[in-house]
């Protein structure tokens, strides 16, 4: 049988999308460490052998997960912004985002794969679209020349700070918006002409 990760049907994406949908409220519930392929299937309405057919394990299932949800966050941002705008929203949005939160809050050491280790396919999408942008920003002139594929990776880095670490920089002296600005003025000063 094909498994639900590579199957393109509109019911495969369907049932695919219920079962995420299904593995997102356990871990909001509970956490991932305590999120089980059983319970995920007894939250879908299927059987476990349903699930376990499309993840052989948890790891899996929370990788695409989260590429699903952050995926959907970084494609959400207005395309006819500049790119420190975009950049901005994505920080954002994903600060603000349950499971990310949650995930943080609970079981940070999930992201830590993608932080010291490898990119995932979400970082490999958001790598494309900022190159992309610059490239098409160097061909009109409003992006300074540079390899595109080493200022993308630049500034993916530097997102990871406002994204993971920013608020350890929260107190009296500077708030959030402060960040945000400041953000916003690097991806600026790193891609201006």
């Amino acid at each position: 049988m094909t498994s639900l990760r590579h199957n393109g049907s509109r019911e495969g994406t369907a049932a695919q999308d219920a079962y995420l949908d299904a593995a997102r409220a356990c871990i909001l519930d509970v956490g991932w460490r305590r999120t089980t392929l059983t319970e995920v299937a007894r939250r879908a309405g299927v059987s476990r052998m349903t699930i376990y057919r499309a993840w052989p394990d948890m790891g899996r299932l929370l990788g695409d997960l989260m590429t699903r949800e952050w995926a959907g966050i970084v494609t959400a941002s207005d395309p006819h912004t500049d790119i420190a705008d975009r950049m901005l929203a994505t920080v954002r949005a994903l600060r603000d985002n349950e499971l990310f939160v949650r995930i943080v809050e609970l079981d940070p050491e999930l992201l830590l794969p993608y932080l010291l280790h490898r990119r995932g396919r979400s970082q490999d999408l958001i790598l494309g679209l900022i190159e992309d942008a610059i490239r098409e920003g160097q061909g009109d002139g409003s992006i300074r020349e540079g390899n595109p594929t080493v200022m993308a990776r630049s500034l993916v880095l530097a997102a990871h700070g406002f994204v993971l670490s920013g608020h350890t920089m929260v107190d009296d002296e500077v708030s959030e918006e402060d960040l945000y600005d400041e953000a916003r003025e690097v991806v600026a000063r790193v891609l201006s002409p």
